[in-house]
């Protein structure tokens, strides 16, 4: 497998860092996860421009985007071209002193490929008795420091769900480990505001432009108390929630959730950069 790492094309076994890179240090770095559909990489230019606002968020200075397009194209390239497939492109602070102080050195930039996995055709989820604090100085950023995500997902595992949902400190829902959740109560479709702390999912924005979901706070109750939800993610696209803490929701896919599934994947095959 090729790995493109600060401007070189290497195969897996040569592309290191650092051990003294930030980013494995103290998790100093961002990222983004590209879905490669038909041999191309969706929603780049959405997924690009996240990735410039979580860096500027933690005071990164990533390379231009036509830089970054260009390195994903080579690496597709050498690598066959694949039909699907999962891209990641990460930047860190560089390499730093072992400690919370970053020296100024360059970022390091790595962009890699791997299987797509398949999520199934719905999940059961859990809510965790951590929150999501919507006044964190990194809240909404996609940062390489996912800890929090481990633990929960760990905690979700252990009591047989696939994703763990998380509320915020006021107890209004937020989102799951790598995915934003949307409630349908009444035929109303509705997901968290960004105020409550949840990432800018580019699944999510698509799903609200496409379908018309209602940004509005909702008690993390209101999940388990809905007619029918789902989760959206780069790699899962719309995912109906089957059951949530071990208790089944009325339907899964219910109509609602149905429809805007149809409606991303139709979109979705029409526009490769939407």
């Amino acid at each position: 497998m090729t790995v493109w790492i600060n401007g070189r094309l290497l195969p897996d076994t040569e592309a290191t860092v650092s051990v003294f890179d930030h980013g494995l240090v103290v998790g100093d770095g961002v990222f983004e996860t590209v879905k490669i559909t038909g041999g191309a990489p969706f929603a780049l230019t959405r997924h690009l421009d996240r990735l410039r606002a979580s860096a500027a968020g933690l005071g990164l200075d990533p390379p231009g985007s036509d830089q970054i397009r260009a390195a994903v194209s080579a690496l597709l390239t050498e690598s066959g071209q694949p039909r699907q497939a999962r891209m990641r492109i990460t930047v860190t602070a560089g390499p730093s002193a072992l400690g919370s102080e970053r020296s100024g050195s360059p970022p390091t930039v790595i962009i890699a490929l791997g299987e797509l996995t398949n999520w199934g055709a719905s999940c059961d989820v859990v809510t965790v008795p951590w929150p999501r604090n919507e006044r964190s100085a990194v809240a909404g950023l996609k940062t390489t420091s996912y800890a929090e995500n481990v633990l929960a997902l760990a905690y979700a595992h252990d009591r047989g769900g696939a994703e763990a949902i998380f509320g915020n400190t006021v107890g209004n829902l937020c989102e799951g480990t790598g995915t934003n959740v949307f409630v349908v109560t009444g035929g109303r479709l509705v997901t968290p505001p960004l105020s409550a702390g949840c990432l800018a999912g580019v699944t999510r924005a698509l799903v609200i432009e496409w379908a018309g979901a209602t940004e509005e706070d909702l008690p993390t109750s209101a999940l388990a108390a809905a007619d029918e939800a789902f989760v959206t993610g780069t790699t899962r696209d719309v995912q109906p929630i089957r059951s949530v803490n071990g208790v089944a929701l009325p339907a899964a896919p219910g109509p609602v959730t149905k429809e805007v599934a149809e409606t991303f994947a139709a979109r979705s095959a029409e526009l490769v950069d939407p």
